[in-house]
């Protein structure tokens, strides 16, 4: 989480490329989309050539809500999106989507834990 590369486009197309030679079925990319929690940034100069050069199943993730991950995928600019957070606190996301339903808040406390029996015992 706190690496970097001085070329973060010619790596992303590296990889991408790479990845091609031995038929991996999905690229799952984890963009930067995020300035602060409410302020969101698109990355179109590192997705796109990406997506353009990897010949499998290409997923984004990276603080999408509804309109942005279909605009993404309306845009051809990724097969797939995934919802972290929402999901967790929203098991039915899907359902919530396609309903425009309101969503529940995520609780980053609840998140992940070392200790799954004190998990269960702080929610039971």
């Amino acid at each position: 989480m706190d690496s970097g590369d001085s070329n973060t486009s010619a790596l992303g197309l590296y990889m991408a490329e790479s990845l091609n030679k031995h038929g991996i079925a999905y690229f799952h990319k984890v963009e930067p989309r995020m300035r602060t929690l409410k302020e969101k940034d698109d990355c179109p100069e590192i997705l796109i050539p990406m997506r353009k050069v990897f010949k499998g199943t290409f997923i984004v993730v990276g603080g999408y809500d509804r309109e942005d991950g279909n605009k993404v995928v309306d845009e051809d600019r990724a097969d797939l999106v995934s919802y972290g957070r929402m999901f967790i606190a929203n098991p039915d996301l899907p359902r919530r989507f396609e309903l425009d339903a309101p969503l529940n808040k995520y609780n980053r406390e609840t998140f992940y834990t070392d200790d799954p029996v004190a998990f269960l015992e702080t929610t039971i």
